[in-house]
């Protein structure tokens, strides 16, 4: 690190970095580039932030005043109604939540090695491990994940171990960010990814090729309850077939749901994953979150990361420590079932505290909320001539797939009500392109019976005046 005193004539236009010109020269050469450019030249140009244009030679205070005007241009989902969904959610956070998570001893703390001097921080890990088994029907849970779509893709990497196999399904149904992630992990190692299709929006029934496709090479099936399109799927019937064949059942799965919903634990999965975002997280601009990850007793060997336990001291009063820790820090690598160096203990406590603050029956009723009014929601929805839910006949949560008349492009549609102030869901088509007329929207109780017909309205307003305009230009 170059220091002030000995820059000498070295040119230094960021003086609040540590390098130089000349220092980031070399480091470039090294690299074997010219460039910075040339550096990040693989990354499309379309996911690329663009430099600020800030004029040079102003003062601090002139700067500052810029960057302010800049920030001020953000519109938070608070400040706006939003139905967006597909895995973040907009949800309350209880006082109760940042007030016990910003306590110093949990904001500072890291992996609790010494267990005479991290009995809170074990605690809270043995508790959330606990929670996370009552919710989803499982026997055992881990310390937390980093988030959902990397503890679906060690869920994944978990049954290969298992079963010994080499190929793994996916439904199509499952959230695009968990499908991308497993299948990375999945190339690395050599393991074969199959994405099961599902016209009709679930994986079972008619559309689906799972039947078809399910053999004795697969070590598992991903699936999500209730799915990217807020389908509730048939884990049970799902259970059976996969188990038929050898392999496991892996589900993902929102907590919220789970208020309402029965367990997958119960209904025959076999490891249940999930993302903790929904339970006291902040939305925070994407994250940070944390993941959870259950499974059965019998897998427990199989299980990435650590766990924390109960026990006794040789006092004999009641103490916790790490009882199960299969990270490659911890054995040897070849034995290790994962490198997750650390955990989200943090953003997992938040999901602990929501949890024992709600209790099994606040949460029941947060899901009754949701759901009653995402169901309120999509019945004066359909209501407006040419809109129809996209998957008519299944049963959803307090997510579904809408569909626009083919008059309305959906981009327009959703630009037209953010000009209202209105974040109007999800444009499908990025992911699904079979889905071009389809936006998925997600109710939570965030969502105000006032918020939802002042949507109605502004969703029938907009189509009208589409309809008027091809009618005009028809003539």
């Amino acid at each position: 690190m170059t220091t002030i005193n000995n820059i000498d004539d070295q040119e230094l236009h960021f003086p609040y970095l540590p390098n130089t010109e000349a220092e980031r020269a070399e480091m470039l050469k090294s690299i074997g580039v010219k460039t910075f450019e040339e550096l990040i030249s693989h990354i499309p140009a379309s996911v690329r932030a663009k430099p600020l244009e800030i004029a040079e030679g102003l003062s601090e205070l002139e700067l500052s005043g810029y960057l302010q005007k800049l920030a001020a241009k953000n519109k938070p989902a608070s400040q706006q109604i939003s139905f967006l969904g597909g895995g973040s959610y907009r949800r309350f956070v209880p006082a109760v939540v940042p007030a016990i998570i910003s306590r110093s001893e949990f904001a500072t703390a890291y992996t609790p090695y010494q267990p005479e001097v991290s009995q809170g921080s074990l605690q809270a890990i043995y508790e959330f491990q606990t929670a996370i088994c009552l919710i989803t029907g499982m026997d055992v849970a881990n310390a937390s994940m980093y988030d959902g779509p990397t503890a679906c893709a060690e869920a994944a990497m978990m049954a290969v171990r298992l079963t010994e196999r080499k190929k793994v399904l996916i439904a199509a149904s499952v959230n695009p960010e968990h499908r991308m992630v497993t299948e990375t992990y999945a190339n690395s190692c050599a393991i074969e990814t199959v994405i099961v299709k599902n016209d009709n929006g679930v994986s079972s029934g008619p559309g689906s090729d799972l039947e078809t496709l399910l053999d004795s090479d697969v070590a598992c099936f991903v699936v999500q309850y209730p799915n990217f399109f807020g389908c509730v799927e048939a884990l049970e019937t799902l259970a059976q077939s996969v188990h038929a064949q050898g392999a496991l059942l892996v589900v993902i799965s929102d907590p919220i749901s789970l208020g309402l919903l029965k367990a997958p634990g119960d209904l025959g999965a076999d490891i249940v994953v999930g993302d903790a975002q929904s339970c006291g997280n902040f939305l925070s601009f994407g994250g940070p979150s944390a993941g959870y990850m259950a499974c059965r007793k019998e897998f427990i060997r199989q299980l990435p990361g650590r766990l924390a336990g109960m026990t006794v001291d040789n006092r004999g009063q009641r103490a916790f420590t790490l009882t199960l820790q299969t990270r490659e820090q911890h054995i040897r690598r070849a034995k290790a079932t994962s490198n997750i160096c650390t955990n989200q203990a943090l953003n997992a406590l938040a999901m602990l505290v929501y949890l024992t603050c709600m209790g099994p029956q606040g949460l029941r009723e947060l899901a009754d909320i949701s759901l009653q009014r995402a169901h309120y929601l999509a019945d004066k929805l359909v209501q407006i001539e040419g809109v129809s839910l996209t998957f008519k006949d299944e049963p959803f949560f307090n997510e579904f797939a809408l569909t626009l008349p083919q008059s309305a492009p959906v981009a327009e549609v959703l630009n037209q009500l953010k000009s209202q102030g209105i974040l109007g869901g999800i444009k499908l088509s990025t992911n699904y392109p079979q889905l071009s007329h389809s936006i998925l929207i997600a109710v939570t109780e965030m969502n105000t019976v006032e918020e939802l017909n002042t949507f109605v309205e502004a969703v029938e307003a907009t189509l009208s005046a589409k309809a008027v305009k091809k009618k005009v230009l028809t003539v």
